[in-house]
């Protein structure tokens, strides 16, 4: 079977294109460096040609509020329209944990749109959301610091692990489109402020984390709901403190 990684080259794209080659199947790792640019539309007819199964994955490349939901909507128009054309049979893409929660961030609210823009194609669908990777976490921190000190939201989250994020699109690829959303979360809840401080102390770094309940989180003030998947959802197998001394000792 022929799939489509969009954003193929990324952290998720590049694992999950070599999980669905192990597994027999020709996969095309599409992105700007192949030739495949889902925002001018450049090699997207030759890409899709002969594909039952596209999994878009790409992300923005700026998360400034106008800019990500410009890129957003014009890469979805322009691949679900191509998509369609191709007689494309599956599209896959993977979204965020409490993307429709949090209307307050430009990021989540850019997703938001994506998601609609699926769901009035007539190509059939799944929408993976997963919650934050554990590779995410010091990001946040960056994201939050002054310099002396990280201040964040003290919220609970689920994070998961990219690989068990990527063996979830892979089984959702090899499978038939359940035309709606499934989400996947790690095996644990935590505080953020906590893994934020954690990831930061196995890095060697001496910032003090503030926990800050009002702290915004990229736009938006969290409550113990917003990041954690409801009822259902699929969970990922990897616990955060074997990651963690896993990713220091790899380093």
């Amino acid at each position: 079977m022929k799939i489509v990684v969009i954003g193929g080259t990324g952290l998720i794209g590049s694992k999950l294109v070599s999980t669905l080659r192990a597994k027999g199947h020709e996969v095309l790792a599409a992105s700007p460096d192949s030739g495949v640019n889902t925002i001018t539309g450049e090699g997207l007819p030759a890409a899709l040609a002969g594909a039952q199964v596209v999994v878009d994955v790409a992300n923005s490349p700026s998360f400034e509020d106008a800019a990500v939901l410009k890129f957003f909507e014009t890469a979805g128009k322009n691949l679900l329209a191509a998509e369609e054309r191709a007689g494309v049979k599956h599209h896959l893409a993977l979204s965020i944990v409490g993307t429709d929660r949090l209307p307050d961030s430009g990021y989540l609210r850019a997703k938001v749109a994506q998601e609609k823009l699926i769901k009035s194609s007539p190509v059939p669908y799944t929408i993976l959301r997963s919650t934050q990777f554990f590779e995410f976490i010091g990001r946040i921190a960056q994201e939050s610091s002054d310099g002396k000190s990280v201040r964040v939201s003290d919220a609970m989250f689920q994070p998961i692990v990219s690989d068990d994020v990527v063996a979830t699109l892979a089984e959702l690829a090899l499978g038939a489109p359940v035309n709606g959303i499934v989400e996947v979360g790690g095996p644990e809840r935590f505080r953020i402020g906590e893994l934020v401080q954690r990831v930061l102390t196995a890095r060697g770094d001496a910032r003090q984390v503030i926990r800050d309940a009002h702290t915004p989180y990229f736009g938006a003030e969290l409550d113990d709901q917003s990041l954690v998947p409801g009822p259902g959802a699929r969970s990922g197998a990897k616990r955060f403190d074997t990651w963690l001394k896993e990713s220091h000792a790899a380093k």
